[in-house]
């Protein structure tokens, strides 16, 4: 784990595949920039990113060109919504399922490099608990580990839990339950990992809250743009505000201190999405 200097370096992380952890990247990236932060997202689905994708963003250079030595990180950033950075991935290039060493210490000096420029980095990475998605987890200082209701979303969820645990025991993480219709659906989700964290590893989960179920995301994703820019008023917007607001009031793991608190507006909302 990267030890916190400079900006804050949190990790999109889930279990099983389609429970919307880019989408949350993305808007919660968004939402950040929204409070007045300097954001980046780095793609870290390697073979198969589409951070661009959901931002209606047409890359010529993906950070596979800075694994492999070929380009410098200022050369393929782009410019999403809001003011964010986007330091976007490959998409189809084999060689990349599986980084070496060099690959990760390129991967290594490029958070580096970001997080002294930035207030915040939003790594998404991919599903599942590969070498790769657990390597970009770890040069996070927490983690959020996005779940669905469906239950092989939540044992897929604690299975996460269970292997970043082992690796890193010190390491935050926290889980996100994204498309439910009530708080109370949240909270059951949330409830069944932490249960079982408790029980088998002796350990707590901070509940960052959920993201409604809400149409318009599908009507942002198609129009690839972000739900928090597309309908800020929306049910899943004021969420996602929420959201970046608990994460851009909480201090690091240790050392940086940035004071930004819970928006007046955003503070109404908390009961609604927490």
């Amino acid at each position: 784990m990267i030890k916190p200097s400079g900006g804050r370096v949190v990790a999109i992380a889930s279990g099983k595949g389609g429970v919307g952890k880019t989408n949350i990247a993305v808007n919660v990236a968004v939402a950040l920039a929204r409070l007045g932060l300097r954001v980046g997202v780095l793609d870290a689905d390697f073979g198969l990113g589409n951070v661009d994708v959901l931002l209606g963003l047409t890359p010529t250079l993906h950070l596979g060109h800075v694994l492999a030595g070929e380009k410098a990180l200022h050369e393929i950033m782009l410019d999403g919504p809001c003011g964010i950075r986007v330091a976007p991935a490959s998409s189809g290039i084999r060689e990349l399922t599986a980084l070496t060493a060099v690959h990760r210490g390129r991967l290594r000096d490029a958070v580096q490099q970001l997080r002294a420029e930035l207030d915040f980095l939003v790594i998404d990475t991919a599903s599942g608990i590969s070498a790769n998605v657990l390597e970009s987890i770890l040069l996070a200082e927490r983690a959020l580990i996005v779940t669905s209701l469906e239950p092989a979303a939540v044992v897929d969820a604690y299975a996460m839990t269970k292997v970043l645990t082992a690796m890193a025991p010190h390491l935050e993480l926290g889980v996100v339950v994204n498309a439910v219709r009530s708080a109370e659906e949240g909270s059951l989700a949330y409830r069944q990992i932490e249960i079982a964290s408790g029980r088998f590893l002796k350990r707590s989960l901070r509940y960052f809250g959920f993201i409604a179920d809400d149409p318009a995301v599908r009507e942002a994703v198609l129009g690839q743009r972000s739900i928090v820019e597309h309908l800020p008023q929306s049910p899943a917007s004021r969420c996602f505000r929420v959201l970046a607001s608990r994460l851009a009031g909480l201090g690091p793991t240790s050392g940086h201190s940035l004071d930004v608190s819970c928006p007046a507006g955003d503070a109404e909302e908390v009961s609604r999405c927490a």
